[in-house]
């Protein structure tokens, strides 16, 4: 019996591409055969850090193996996100990350592998101010262009920005003054320093029930379960306004996908669980369920918006670069 040498060439040509994908199958297969470290490029104590720590000790009884928080602090982001996106690329190495350092440039390096949360962002008022609503508040600030100003956790930082965006969407002129982080300028806002300030709804959110400070809104496009009685910007006043905050896991560039995809699997089922619903209402989100091409998607139109309204109004930024 004879064989064409086209029959052999198809069956020499299948065994070479099964040959080829079988280290990665295996792999795959094998994930995780040891540690898991979690590089998270910020202090402890922060919501990146607990919702890391959270979803690192449900993957530890889910897989039998430990998680590893290991936390690289340092240059706005840099020193951890140099750490990982340096590692090996087999899934044995990730990072918790938050909204900010994953521009367009510092993305090439990593693999979108599960988001974690969107928070929005709470809009609020000293109670001197006269203004109820978002629609009043703007009426107001018109009235007096450049008298009233807002406070922000940092130049460059989310709050920072999204209040930008209300000033840009809005078309007023409020004068911006930044602090170090949400407790000095919650402090500042408490005590008539600042008039308004947009910022994480569990560190404000207390000052609201007390009636120290008043909410106008929340930032998201529809109202949140956490705090439904607060109405969002949008229809308080500013129609098509939104600002969200996110947490979320990557691995480091060229992470093989199928540990890619198991990872996401098994942290979107963890997001679901009571314990994590309840951390997260905590923080004021709900827990996303998005596949990783889905966070990619995300990251990208969250960066485009934002690089657009820096470069519209000229805002200056100081932006971490990894070269590697």
């Amino acid at each position: 019996m004879s064989v064409s040498m086209n029959a052999v060439t198809l069956v020499l040509g299948a065994f070479a591409a099964l040959t080829a994908a079988a280290p990665a199958a295996l792999a795959a297969a094998a994930y995780p055969d040891r540690p898991i470290r979690v590089v998270v490029p910020y202090p402890p104590g922060g919501g990146t850090d607990i919702l890391a720590r959270l979803v690192g000790r449900n993957l530890n009884e889910s897989w039998k193996q430990p998680v590893i928080i290991d936390n690289r602090p340092g240059a706005n982001g840099l020193i951890g996100m140099d750490t990982a996106a340096r590692a090996v690329p087999n899934g044995q190495t990730l990072m918790a990350v938050a909204a900010g350092p994953l521009d367009e440039h510092n993305l090439k390096y990593f693999a979108p592998v599960a988001l974690f949360a969107a928070p929005p962002y709470l809009f609020v008022v000293h109670p001197g101010v006269k203004a109820v609503s978002v629609k009043e508040l703007i009426a107001l600030a018109r009235s007096q262009p450049g008298k009233m100003n807002y406070g922000s956790t940092g130049g460059g930082a989310a709050s920072h920005l999204a209040t930008e965006l209300f000033k840009a969407m809005a078309g007023v002129d409020i004068q911006h003054v930044p602090y170090k982080g949400i407790g000095q300028a919650s402090t500042e806002l408490l005590g008539g320093q600042v008039q308004m300030l947009i910022g994480p709804s569990q560190a404000l959110m207390p000052h609201v029930k007390s009636g120290k400070l008043r909410a106008l809104g929340i930032t998201s496009a529809k109202r949140s379960s956490v705090v439904p009685d607060v109405p969002t910007v949008a229809e308080s006043g500013l129609p098509g306004y939104e600002a969200y905050g996110w947490f979320g896991l990557v691995a480091p560039a060229r992470t093989p996908a199928a540990i890619v995809s198991q990872l996401n699997t098994e942290i979107v089922r963890i997001l679901q669980t009571s314990e994590m619903k309840a951390r997260l209402a905590e923080l004021g989100a709900e827990p996303a369920s998005y596949k990783p091409a889905e966070f990619l998607a995300f990251i990208r139109r969250e960066n485009a918006k934002w690089d657009k309204l820096i470069n519209d109004r000229k805002i200056e930024v100081e932006r971490v670069r990894l070269a590697i």
